[in-house]
């Protein structure tokens, strides 16, 4: 068989010299001479190797060594970023606001985070609904403006703690020091940073992406979680046994056009419904009483776009925010749940990545895929327009947990947002990616926090609802940070701070205080669909709270480890006696 005719492009940096071109013709004069009548008869038969190649409808391949643009793909420039510097491509607009005009480098935005933004009025409140909100629904809330605590040194961490990246965390409600986080592979992770050896992974809820983790109002002890592989679990925190309420793939795998994921999901504490969405656009509502779905799934955004955000008003439950593909967040009643019946649609220029109420429940928070964080000052306003919009590093290509904007929940004033940023900087000639504290009511940047040893991006945080404490989920790892002084404090009490887990050395295992000689990498245990109890943290919590023993405390595993006997031997008695 004829093959396809090779033909290389060099770039004019490597391509060589005539000096050099005619020094090699020279030396090899001889042997092109000796060699002419060969060459003859090898053109003609390169020309009809040629034709017999048209003929069978093979085209040439060429291969060039020119330098490529990475944005627009076209040669003669460069751009991306190289090192810790972002290079822009000429022939596109800025990549941080996206306008034309400027760099990214000198972008104003990138100077100053509050530029083109108008601050919130502090005026008294001219509508009566709001005037009624602000008076009687709101009395605890402070008007003076307090000083924002930020936690801005890692405490502790446990590295690679997942077997893929981390895509969400949840903290416990009652229980200050319990984190959960859900990871793409569909493991749910249990972790006391208090106690860092304390974590757990659950292999055998999900498998595929874990989006959204809720804890039940009325039992801590259980958390639902809404999955890619379309089902809606309930698990039982200390035994790990999972229910699956809903399965919207009853018939299994029919292709991608047909499978149903779902992303967004949130509670209804008043009703006992958990809310789920999925990649078409329809909600769904499953009753916890009969831990089952009820009704029929209402199309909420446009058929075929994924629906990623579901959040439910913290003072009237029944207003449900929601946001997708489509370019919208929109507003619906949930008594009156119909399709077409939103209360208000809030349009966006491109993907809504989140969308939530304020703790008290009067404002609107969403992130967007067009670098910008808009904010609407009062829900019983004018939404046609957000009241200002801040233009912020989100925006990212692929392989990559969504970038979510959330509330402080514990900052009175609700003026406190916490973000994760794209665009690395350069410290100290490292690129790394801070995590930025916003005031969302001027636009001014109120802190980065970034750790030299932390090189990759941290999409995923959580702000602790009564601690001063921040988690963050970046790559397979998790990191708690706290204020320095707090951090100063804590760190007197504990020597061991961060976990190694996954492939690592024993050397390295036995650095950071890992002498467990059970691996954390989950790929030979999750064969077996077990429960990947690490250092007995399910144990503890299980002899502790329960007299008897439901389910048999170690499975064919040896998991408790010396040092943990010994520190907690006292603590067991103590309980067992009483």
């Amino acid at each position: 068989m004829a093959f396809p005719r090779v033909v290389i492009e060099r770039d004019t940096d490597t391509e060589q010299s005539s000096s050099e071109d005619e020094e090699e013709d020279r030396e090899e004069g001889p042997f092109s001479e000796s060699e002419e009548e060969v060459t003859e008869n090898g053109c003609e038969e390169k020309i009809e190797e040629d034709l017999d190649a048209k003929r069978k409808g093979k085209a040439p391949i060429t291969i060039s060594l020119k330098k490529v643009c990475k944005v627009c793909k076209k040669p003669g420039h460069e751009a991306g970023f190289k090192g810790a510097t972002y290079i822009d491509c000429p022939m596109k607009p800025c990549f941080l606001c996206k306008m034309p005009g400027h760099t990214t480098m000198s972008c104003p935005h990138r100077v100053a985070t509050e530029y083109g933004v108008t601050p919130a009025s502090h005026r008294n409140a001219g509508n009566p609904v709001e005037y009624v909100f602000e008076r009687q629904l709101r009395p605890n809330m402070t008007y003076m403006k307090p000083a924002h605590v930020i936690p801005d040194q890692v405490n502790c961490a446990v590295i690679r703690y997942h077997s893929r990246r981390v895509t969400c965390l949840e903290f416990h409600p009652t229980n200050n020091h319990i984190l959960l986080s859900g990871d793409k592979k569909g493991q749910v992770g249990v972790w006391d940073f208090y106690k860092v050896s304390e974590k757990i992974v659950y292999g055998n809820i999900h498998s595929c992406i874990v989006n959204n983790i809720r804890f039940n109002p009325t039992n801590d002890g259980t958390v639902y979680a809404a999955s890619s592989d379309g089902t809606v679990s309930c698990t039982d925190l200390e035994t790990g046994l999972a229910l699956s309420l809903m399965n919207v793939n009853p018939n299994g795998w029919h292709g991608p056009r047909t499978w149903r994921m779902l992303y967004g999901m949130d509670i209804n504490p008043e009703k006992g419904v958990v809310l789920v969405a999925d990649n078409f656009g329809f909600l769904y509502l499953v009753d916890t009483r009969t831990n089952s779905r009820s009704g029929e799934p209402i199309l909420i955004h446009r058929k075929g776009s994924k629906v990623v955000g579901l959040h439910c008003n913290p003072i009237q439950p029944e207003l449900l925010l929601t946001c997708g593909n489509d370019h919208f967040a929109r507003i619906w009643d949930i008594r009156r749940l119909e399709a077409g019946s939103s209360l208000c649609d809030l349009p966006h220029k491109r993907v809504v990545n989140s969308a939530y109420f304020s703790p008290s429940g009067s404002k609107i928070l969403t992130t967007s895929q067009d670098n910008r964080l808009r904010i609407w000052d009062s829900i019983f306003g004018n939404l046609d327009s957000p009241s200002r919009e801040i233009v912020h590093s989100h925006d990212f290509n692929r392989h990559l947990t969504p970038f979510r904007a959330e509330w402080d929940p514990k900052d009175p004033s609700e003026s406190l947002a916490v973000i994760g940023r794209y665009i690395s900087e350069n410290y100290n000639g490292a690129a790394l990616h801070p995590i930025d504290f916003i005031d969302i009511t001027t636009g001014q940047l109120v802190a980065e926090v970034m750790d030299p040893n932390i090189t990759t991006i941290s999409p995923v945080n959580k702000l602790h609802p009564r601690d001063d404490v921040l988690a963050s989920g970046s790559s397979r790892s998790i990191f708690i940070w706290r204020p320095k002084e707090k951090s100063e404090l804590v760190e007197q009490k504990e020597e061991m701070k961060i976990i190694v887990c996954g492939k690592a050395d024993k050397k390295q295992k036995h650095k950071f205080g890992d002498e467990s000689e059970d691996s954390d990498d989950d790929t030979s245990k999750l064969k077996r669909k077990n429960v990947d109890h690490v250092h007995g943290y399910g144990v503890l919590r299980h002899r502790m709270r329960h007299t008897r023993r439901r389910l048999p405390i170690y499975p064919n595993r040896q998991i408790l480890v010396a040092n943990f006997v010994i520190s907690h031997l006292q603590s067991y008695l103590k309980k067992a006696r009483e």
